[in-house]
């Protein structure tokens, strides 16, 4: 049975994501890029890993099935 997460485990995780792809993306900005282009693609890019591990079942404690 798959259990449901509350609003406030969601809202959480959703601010650590886009924590992780403004950190990316405000690094290279900082070092002189400023192609929009490649600035998303590293924000996508931070949070892809994140993204990741929730998706992994074997992950107990962020990944699918975890409490």
């Amino acid at each position: 049975m798959e259990q449901v997460m509350n609003k406030e485990k969601i809202k959480a995780i959703a601010i650590s994501y886009f924590r992780a792809g403004a950190a990316a993306v405000i690094a290279l900005y900082l070092a002189g890029t400023t192609d929009l282009k490649t600035l998303a693609t590293a924000g996508i890019a931070a949070v892809a890993g994140p993204v990741l591990k929730a998706l992994d079942s074997s992950a107990p404690e962020f990944g699918r099935g975890s409490n």
